[in-house]
């Protein structure tokens, strides 16, 4: 298996505040805002992180499922892992691998050249899965939810150069390094005692739900030119920072130099 985590989803109640901080903490630039949202009552914006995204949404209209998911984890935080399928045959896998488990595709759609999956959040035991495959079959090119092309000149690395990690909460967090595993098809390996699943480019680190917010995606690793220097913007903003991680939205970000 060859999933790319190629986007990573934060939901805030309000967009804006959020994405500043994202700007000021990170360095990083607004590259695109999905119309296509709306459906679900959302509004959003998407940063290149690399040749990778952050997304942040927020809710517009009252009874969302990000605005229960809010309420659920008490406030701002991680959303939705999101990768790509370099084939429709291995985006069809992981649906098929999900179906033997339990794990409910919560929303599909498709058009000519481009599909999508996302996997329940409950049956997951984490958060949302959303699998994408489009024709080009990129894995550093092209991103339908960032509008296809056009971001590239929004890319900036001098602070941020991509992220390699994803931390998930969970009750029982081998059991759902397990269930990610199968789901996935990709192997867990265990390293000082905690679980990982391991995707093309990225880790999927498995931990105990023990911050009082319940299961869900609770931190990020990211690759930094200077953890001082984010550190230091981080605590301008009034956020909260050590010496080597942040807290932006909700999640903690850890950072190792590039």
């Amino acid at each position: 298996m060859t999933l790319q985590l190629r986007q990573i989803a934060f939901v805030a109640d309000r967009l804006e505040p959020v994405l500043q901080d994202f700007e000021a903490v990170f360095g990083l630039v607004r590259c695109y805002i999905d119309p296509g949202v709306a459906v679900f009552g959302l509004e959003n914006t998407l940063m290149p992180v690399g040749r990778n995204f952050f997304e942040v949404v927020a809710p517009v209209t009252p009874q969302t499922a990000a605005g229960r998911y809010l309420e659920r984890r008490k406030g701002d935080g991680g959303y939705m892992v999101i990768t790509q399928a370099p084939t429709l045959a291995e985006l069809e896998d992981v649906r098929r691998q999900a179906g033997e488990v339990g794990v409910r595709v919560a929303w599909e759609s498709s058009r000519p050249g481009w599909t999508l999956i996302q996997l329940h959040p409950g049956d997951l035991k984490t958060t949302f899965l959303d699998v994408e495959w489009d024709a080009a079959g990129d894995l550093a090119g092209p991103w339908p939810p960032a509008g296809g092309a056009g971001w590239e000149d929004k890319v900036r690395q001098d602070l941020v150069v991509d992220f390699s990690a994803v931390e998930l909460q969970a009750d029982d967090p081998a059991g759902a390094a397990r269930l990610w595993s199968a789901v996935t098809g990709a192997p867990v390996q265990v390293e000082a005692g905690v679980p990982w699943v391991r995707l093309n480019n990225a880790g999927l680190r498995f931990v105990p739900a023990a911050d009082g917010r319940g299961p869900g995606l609770s931190a990020v690793d990211l690759k930094v030119r200077d953890p001082a220097e984010i550190v230091a913007r981080a605590r301008a903003r009034g956020l909260p920072a050590t010496e080597d991680r942040v807290e932006v939205c909700g999640v903690r970000f850890h950072l190792t130099r590039a």
